[in-house]
């Protein structure tokens, strides 16, 4: 498949840029359209083990007779990265089944709440996922290392661009996690995105890789598919834990050159003070990384880390891009070609203003719905605007990320962004990690409390947290320094990297109800 981002004007492209889309359209035929003996996917397991996409077509045809799905049926795919991972993607999808990811780090709770939920009966998976299956004898399990007999090509089932080919669960970061139904346009809505958020993706040489699990939206389709559709060769890789060595050591073996690191590779990458030369791009997504780490990261890689914005109803809609425009502190990027991208007010009408960021419906990565869920599906949207639940500003066509409509802390009347105050706190030098919440506060309505993880050498101390408070207070503004600051060794995340803030709010509540 062709780029869809041929040159760096981001005005004209976001000016002439539509969507199109064949009657026919299928994920799986999209990710094999290249010669066979081009390199699709670079399995790393200790060594490189380069896989072409004549392989990767006889694994998936393989898989699919194995399978024997029907059209709309739910498989599960309980496994991280390999080439059998997008092999069994792309089997359910010319099957016109609808693939599930399923994420190896998941308890039996929440395996269960999305096996019932998406009405899973087959799960393909390997020798580690089948024993965490043992809890659920009605499933049907596949292993293809087991072995899977060669009953020749597969032919691709007919579907069309608006035909359902995936459920992504959402990170359950503001509620019971919900499946996202996204129909075969889904790859083609991602790609404007991720080429500009890695300065046009598909040039001679580049070999992609994140850290971040197939199991998500961040690593499925941010990197994996796209890669492969654009005949880039995705690098594969079982990673337990991020290892900041050993991820310069797989840059270097696979001959990696375009990275998505989720913010909190990045900063591990930091404090490790581990440099990566030699890469095209870098990308980084699911929260705003501010100043300090901008510029760390122009002297880290040589180069701009591109910013970009999305979730799993509407994926890539907005990015950065070095080779585009340069990166604007405190901004997310720019709206992505195809992305018609506003902030508007509780009319749903575009604002100046801070408000709501949204997505006019039409965007080629917005879902078809919430699955079996016609309530949240309506409360998404208001208008024709698919509300993210973030909120923002637009200043010169850059998107300014304030925070999550209910991260935002109303304080003695001003309403804070607890991105700033992050920023802020980041520069000190003590600091390794911070996460900003507004704790209830019966004169200021909330006040401004600072959860601080430190570098190593630094103790916890009062002394600590007043040079802290002073930081912040003669960097940032008088109004928004944080009033309190409490140290954790670590600060909650969920599963794809995001801070759980809603959990150090909870400890707030613990702590006033033990006093």
């Amino acid at each position: 498949m062709a780029r869809l981002l041929h040159h760096a004007d981001h005005a004209r492209l976001c000016r002439d840029f539509r969507w199109q889309y064949p009657a026919r359209l299928n994920m799986a035929d999209q990710c094999l359209a290249h010669a066979p003996d081009r390199v699709a996917i670079i399995d790393h397991d200790g060594a490189p083990h380069p896989v072409t996409f004549a392989t990767l077509a006889a694994m998936t045809d393989a898989l699919a007779h194995a399978l024997g799905a029907d059209r709309g049926d739910r498989i599960g795919i309980l496994r991280t990265q390999s080439s059998w991972t997008a092999a069994a993607h792309l089997a359910v999808w010319k099957s016109a089944a609808i693939s599930v990811p399923l994420f190896k780090l998941f308890g039996p709770d929440a395996l269960d709440l999305r096996l019932r939920d998406a009405g899973i009966s087959t799960v393909i998976t390997d020798t580690q996922g089948r024993r965490m299956l043992a809890p659920f004898p009605h499933l049907r399990v596949i292993v293809p290392e087991d072995g899977l007999p060669d009953a020749g090509p597969f032919a691709t089932r007919d579907t069309g661009p608006e035909d359902p080919a995936v459920i992504i669960y959402t990170s359950g970061t503001t509620g019971t996690p919900k499946g996202a139904l996204h129909g075969h346009r889904m790859l083609t809505g991602h790609l404007p995105g991720v080429e500009m958020s890695h300065d046009l993706l598909g040039q001679p040489g580049d070999v992609i890789w994140t850290p971040a699990d197939w199991a998500w939206i961040g690593g499925l389709f941010d990197v994996a598919m796209p890669g492969l559709a654009l005949g880039v060769p995705v690098v594969a890789t079982p990673m337990a834990k991020f290892d900041p060595h050993a991820v310069a050591g797989l840059i270097r073996d696979c001959g990696i050159r375009n990275v998505f690191l989720p913010p909190t590779a990045l900063r591990m990458l930091k404090v490790a003070g581990v440099r990566l030369p030699g890469l095209r791009s870098v990308a980084s997504g699911g929260e705003t990384l501010g100043a300090p780490m901008l510029d760390w990261g122009r002297e880290a890689f040589g180069l701009q880390i591109n910013e970009f914005y999305g979730q799993t109803e509407c994926n890539m809609v907005a990015s950065g891009s070095g080779a585009m425009f340069p990166a604007r502190p405190g901004a997310i990027g720019r709206a992505v070609p195809g992305i018609e991208l506003a902030v508007i007010d509780a009319q749903g009408r575009r604002t100046d203003a801070e408000g709501d960021i949204a997505i006019r419906r039409g965007a080629g990565s917005m879902m078809l719905e919430y699955w079996r869920n016609p309530q949240a599906t309506a409360a998404k949207f208001r208008g024709d605007w698919l509300v993210t639940g973030d909120r923002g500003v637009i200043r010169d066509g850059h998107v300014q990320f304030v925070g999550r409509d209910d991260d935002v802390i109303t304080s003695a009347g001003y309403r804070i962004g607890p991105s700033e105050v992050e920023d802020c706190l980041l520069r000190h030098p003590a600091v390794a990690q911070v996460a900003v919440v507004g704790k209830p506060c019966a004169l200021r309505t909330e006040i401004v409390k600072a959860y601080v993880v430190l570098r190593p050498g630094h103790e916890p101390s009062p002394d600590l947290a007043a040079d802290l408070q002073a930081h912040a207070r003669s960097r940032s503004a008088a109004h928004s320094y944080p009033r309190e600051i409490a140290f954790l060794d670590a600060l909650p995340m969920t599963v794809t990297g995001k801070v759980m803030r809603r959990a150090l709010r909870d400890l707030d509540l613990a702590e006033e109800t033990t006093q």
